[in-house]
């Protein structure tokens, strides 16, 4: 009896004390040329598209939180869950929530900024393009995210300078005639009243505009919100070989991962080794790594080729040499 006392004891800490840990470990994969719940992962709606061949996964880090003693130790001796400090992804202060919001609003700008660097690369011209519109306020119901504003009263904007120059000398109350492009719509013309701006004496249209390469068609993304920017380099590759001749992937089963910008520059993410594990478990052979990376993903390869990737040209120009059965940049 006295030796089942802290056996007892012992058990009943597994089971209910938890530890300030999460674990980490390989995450689902999605083929961006595929389908995910009967829809495209990446569609192009008004424009023509071609069929693609082989596969460009993106991929994906599980996180678990709220661990018990016992899970987390099993989980650290399954080899395949890394445990990590909680507040390093909850830090004190921040709601669930919050970081839940913050990683939601990450992921949709990894979206728009995949969508205009593969735009760039294909060479559209750049606009002054509505990024998102405030709501309340002045534009809304006249203007969406994704207009190319071409001129205010007539005036020509070619790009956000010039747009900013024009609104530095209007005032709350002014109309202005908004000459604009919309995707897979006519030119149209918006007559918006002015309003105050919080922090000038000029007026406000209450949009938020950037200089963006611009298309005539739309560009959607149907997939779960997986949270954070680390999907937006294989996002670009699907939009280009669905708009070039679709081999970009060859037959090959290609998965990859990283941030992209809208000028197309790629940049590092976290947990690289076990999104390796998870695409050599789902049956990828070549891994794009990007270049900061490199040192880490060297260390456990999974019997993976490894690219070495820096931007959106490079990493294209890279597939091709893979394709024609070359030999690209490797970590």
């Amino acid at each position: 009896m006295v030796a089942l006392v802290p056996v007892v004891v012992f058990g009943v800490l597994l089971a209910v004390v938890t530890v300030p840990f999460v674990a980490l470990g390989p995450g689902p994969t999605y083929d961006t040329l595929g389908h995910f719940d009967g829809k495209q992962v990446v569609q192009v709606v008004g424009a023509e598209t071609h069929p693609t061949t082989g596969h460009l996964n993106m991929t994906t880090v599980a996180q678990r939180d709220g661990l018990t003693l016992g899970e987390a130790l099993a989980l650290w001796l399954s080899g395949r869950q890394q445990l990590m400090p909680r507040d390093l992804y909850y830090p004190p202060g921040k709601s669930r929530e919050e970081i839940d919001d913050q990683n939601s609003a990450e992921f949709e700008k990894s979206e728009a900024s995949a969508e205009y660097a593969a735009l760039g690369h294909l060479d559209y011209p750049v606009a002054v393009t509505v990024a998102a519109v405030n709501d309340p306020g002045p534009s809304v119901d006249e203007l969406q995210a994704g207009d190319a504003i071409d001129a205010v009263n007539g005036v020509m904007v070619a790009d956000v300078a010039a747009f900013s120059a024009f609104m530095d000398n209007t005032r709350p109350g002014q109309e202005v005639v908004i000459d604009y492009r919309r995707k897979q719509a006519p030119p149209g013309i918006a007559r918006i009243t002015l309003g105050e701006h919080p922090e000038r004496d000029s007026g406000a249209l209450g949009v938020l505009v950037q200089d963006a390469p611009w298309a005539p068609f739309a560009v959607d993304f149907h997939l779960a919100n997986i949270g954070g920017p680390s999907a937006g380099l294989m996002f670009s590759l699907a939009v280009i070989d669905k708009l070039t001749d679709g081999r970009l992937a060859g037959q090959k089963f290609i998965a990859g991962t990283g941030t992209i910008d809208a000028d197309g520059e790629i940049g590092p993410i976290g947990g690289i080794t076990h999104k390796m594990l998870a695409a050599s478990e789902a049956g990828a052979k070549v891994f794009l790594v990007p270049a900061d990376n490199c040192y880490e993903a060297r260390s456990e390869p999974h019997g993976l080729t490894l690219i070495k990737v820096e931007t959106l040209d490079q990493t294209v120009q890279a597939l091709q040499v893979l394709r024609d059965g070359g030999e690209p940049p490797l970590c």
